[in-house]
């Protein structure tokens, strides 16, 4: 086997695909570096394609296999493939990772992705529009260390998507905000600046706004199952059942996802502080540095909010996330105590937007 896998194994040398069938897989320098020649030798290297209750599903350069069930890893990871002793596969370092709170009750943290590079955020010009879930995306994007691009799709649906456009921008300049038309052409085009040889990116979004569509785009063929639309609400069907990455002739590694009907952050304090930075750095310029922004004198917030420097709106969500990822961050013990207390919060805050808001 000696010099069989030399030429894709280097952490230097750069190579060409053909040479290289793991670059295909997004394998890369970050990844190298966690190893050495030998030791991929022995173990080499496998990507999560998709996750079962079975297991893994994973592929490599000359593999395509199942490891055991494993709570810690999610699609996207990769893996040093123990043959012998698949159960002591190692799972490598991650230079990304989607996660959110888990729906429902059971509330424990949930992987959606990891080793991302882009997140196509994915809404339509039409009532499932939410600037609310939209800046939820984003901020689980710059938490995770991946680029955000917001992609409304379905502009036919409505007379002028450009208000859309607009307000899908005013969430932050650091989010290219893309209006694009899956079932045209174009599409593959207009999505091509992020989807590079050996890059990964993943479609999140609500069901029916286009994901699938936008996938098959990419992949130039009709092999994900797509669905349309509900005209009655705007609202989509489950198309798509799991995550799964799929490998297009491009050299990009796709990842279509099921809709998300809830999103809650959890341990995601740096991408909300990000989203909203200029929030944040106000907030360092009121008299008392446990400043709720409610009744406090000298609150720099509560005076920027009556020069109409900032907007109540936005205000609004800035906190309901801040407190929202906090008590979402607690351990699942504090979590029962403090329950009724975020009930609480959010209750207020919403009233208080409803009451401050222009007559």
């Amino acid at each position: 086997m000696s010099g069989k896998y030399d030429a894709f194994f280097s952490n230097t040398t750069a190579v060409s695909p053909p040479e290289n069938p793991l670059e295909r897989l997004g394998w890369s320098s970050f990844f190298a570096q966690q190893t050495d020649a030998d030791t991929l030798l022995q173990t080499p290297p496998v990507r999560v394609t998709s996750v079962h209750r079975s297991g893994l599903q994973v592929q490599g350069a000359e593999i395509n296999a199942v490891l055991p069930p494993r709570k810690d890893a999610t699609v996207g990871d990769w893996f040093l493939y123990d043959a012998e002793l698949l159960a002591d596969s190692q799972l490598l370092e991650r230079k990304s990772l989607i996660k959110r709170r888990s729906p429902g009750k059971d509330r424990f943290e949930q992987l959606i992705a990891a080793n991302i590079d882009t997140a196509f955020i994915v809404t339509s010009c039409n009532a499932d529009f939410n600037i609310a879930r939209l800046e939820r995306y984003v901020a689980l994007a710059f938490d995770a260390h991946v680029t955000p691009v917001i992609l409304l799709t379905k502009p036919d649906l409505c007379d002028d998507p450009d208000p859309f456009k607009s307000e899908a921008k005013s969430i932050s300049d650091l989010v290219a905000v893309e209006v694009i038309n899956a079932k045209l052409d174009t599409a593959s085009e207009q999505l091509a600046l992020w989807c590079k040889k050996g890059q990964t990116v993943a479609f999140l979004g609500s069901s029916g706004v286009g994901k699938s569509t936008l996938s098959n785009a990419l992949a130039g063929n009709e092999n994900i199952e797509t669905g349309a639309i509900r005209e009655i609400d705007s609202k989509g069907r489950h198309t798509t059942t799991r995550r799964e990455l799929h490998f297009v002739d491009s050299g990009c590694a796709v990842l279509d996802t099921p809709g998300m009907r809830e999103l809650q952050l959890t341990d995601a304090a740096a991408g909300v502080g990000d989203l909203f930075a200029d929030l944040e750095t106000l907030q360092t310029q009121c008299k008392f540095r446990d400043c709720a922004h409610d009744s406090e004198p000298g609150c720099a917030v509560k005076t920027a909010l009556a020069n109409g420097d900032i907007d109540q709106a936005r205000v609004t969500r800035w906190r309901r996330l801040v407190a929202e990822d906090a008590f979402n961050t607690l351990s699942l013990s504090e979590r029962k105590h403090k329950e009724k207390d975020l009930s609480k919060i959010i209750k207020s805050l919403d009233l208080k937007n409803r009451n401050e808001r222009p007559k």
